[in-house]
């Protein structure tokens, strides 16, 4: 695929952030923004009109502090947290996280390759250091998640997360989508994970574009290999489309 052609001043372009934008990391924190990432997309948001959003299971500030001083449009823990073209935050209603908290923190205590992430309105456990310990974070996850009302475990890569029942990246995208400058645009998604196959399907309803980052099975249409090939291509795009970008 090539984004020269797919990139148009009547998209709406949505990126997810760890493992689409950036490579995947041993821990959140020790992710590496490549120089020029953020000139790039400074200049995509220009061309576009500001319809350019970022899709992320981060909390928006973490989003902001990587990529800093540019702050976009942006959807933060999943879509609990929005941030609008505007600036102005929407916050879904957060559920108590106490029994989620409490079995993740006592499977971390004894297993010390555990990770665990509190963000607002979400716990999530990462298990990359510990792959052969999956199915038992899955399982304490799930049966912590079922004794707290509100809340729904979702599944990433190396990570389960406990999250708001009404927050997803396709809902985050259908709210972009009822908003200026998203408004009337063609849709195009770009993630990773088994988190964003929702946002794959909501834009393709759309009449839009998924696009999948590496290997697996997915319900996007189109396919990109790797983050370093996203990258490559919105520098692409960038280039080709200069003249217009600086008009």
């Amino acid at each position: 695929m090539n984004f020269v052609d797919i990139l148009c001043p009547s998209c709406a372009l949505f990126l997810d952030f760890d493992g689409s934008l950036v490579d995947l990391a041993p821990q959140p924190e020790a992710v590496i923004v490549p120089s020029g990432l953020v000139s790039t997309l400074g200049a995509i948001n220009t061309y576009l009109g500001g319809a350019l959003a970022l899709i992320s299971g981060r909390p928006i500030d973490q989003i902001d502090a990587f990529l800093q001083p540019l702050k976009l449009p942006a959807a933060g823990v999943h879509g609990a947290e929005r941030r609008a073209a505007d600036g102005s935050m929407a916050l879904l209603s957060t559920h108590p996280l106490q029994r989620v908290e409490e079995a993740a923190m006592s499977l971390a205590a004894r297993y010390p390759a555990l990770r665990v992430e509190n963000k607002r309105g979400s716990v999530a456990l990462h298990y990359r250091q510990a792959p052969e310990l999956e199915r038992l974070c899955l399982e304490t996850m799930q049966a912590a998640v079922e004794e707290s009302p509100g809340l729904t475990l979702l599944r990433g890569k190396m990570v389960a997360e406990a999250k708001p029942g009404g927050a997803s990246k396709g809902h985050a995208i259908e709210a972009f989508m009822r908003e200026a400058p998203f408004a009337g645009r063609t849709p195009v998604f770009v993630g990773d994970d088994i988190t964003d196959e929702v946002g794959f399907s909501t834009v393709q309803h759309m009449h839009g574009l998924g696009v999948k980052v590496g290997e697996g099975a997915t319900v996007a249409w189109q396919r990109l290999a790797s983050p370093a090939a996203l990258r490559y291509q919105l520098q692409a795009a960038v280039a080709a489309k200069a003249g217009k970008i600086s008009a």
